[in-house]
């Protein structure tokens, strides 16, 4: 009994908070499904975090504007973007753990290899892990690059973009080849 009054407590309260005329049985419903959703046990722990909530958008917008840099060319923008030290795991599996500057002069040549970039962004999210404090950006996307020597490469990548002090301070890319 104490438990339904609650329930209906919290519906008039809804009701009178929000000016929505729900019914009670609506209410209820919702809050009954609420509560479920709440209790769902998942069959795996994740070994990073299993607390997450949406991160800031700031972070999503510097992490956007080094994708934009390097699509222009713009490697002053795109080296604004990185924290001081950084950790790179590539698609590939190479990986890079050093200074803004050792990233940026393999960057740097790297992209002087190619005449022109089109990234397509599909999705992104800004993500927090409440347990650690971090914050992260995950973005999906196609990039189109065409190289000075004429090849075009089209591949599909998964990033997670790590976000420290509002600079990125690591990068973990998974790719797939697009095919047509």
């Amino acid at each position: 009994m104490k438990k339904l009054l609650f329930i209906l407590l919290i519906s008039i309260l809804y009701v009178a908070c929000t000016g929505n005329q729900s019914s009670s049985k609506t209410t209820n419903d919702s809050t009954s499904a609420s509560v479920k959703e709440a209790l769902l046990t998942m069959p795996y722990k994740a070994s990073y975090s299993s607390d997450i909530s949406v991160g800031k958008q700031s972070d999503a917008l510097t992490v956007l504007n080094s994708y934009k840099a390097w699509e222009t060319g713009d490697m002053i923008a795109f080296a604004n973007t990185f924290s001081d030290s950084v950790y790179l795991n590539f698609s590939d599996g190479s990986k890079l753990t050093g200074t803004k500057d050792s990233m940026m002069k393999m960057a740097s040549k790297y992209r002087d290899s190619i005449a022109s970039v089109k990234i397509d962004m599909d999705v992104w999210l800004p993500v927090h892990s409440n347990d650690k404090n971090e914050d992260a950006v995950l973005v999906w996307y196609k990039e189109i690059d065409t190289y000075k020597s004429g090849k075009i490469d089209s591949i599909y990548y998964n990033d997670i973009n790590g976000i420290k002090d509002g600079k990125i301070n690591f990068v973990e890319s998974m790719a797939m080849k697009y095919k047509k």
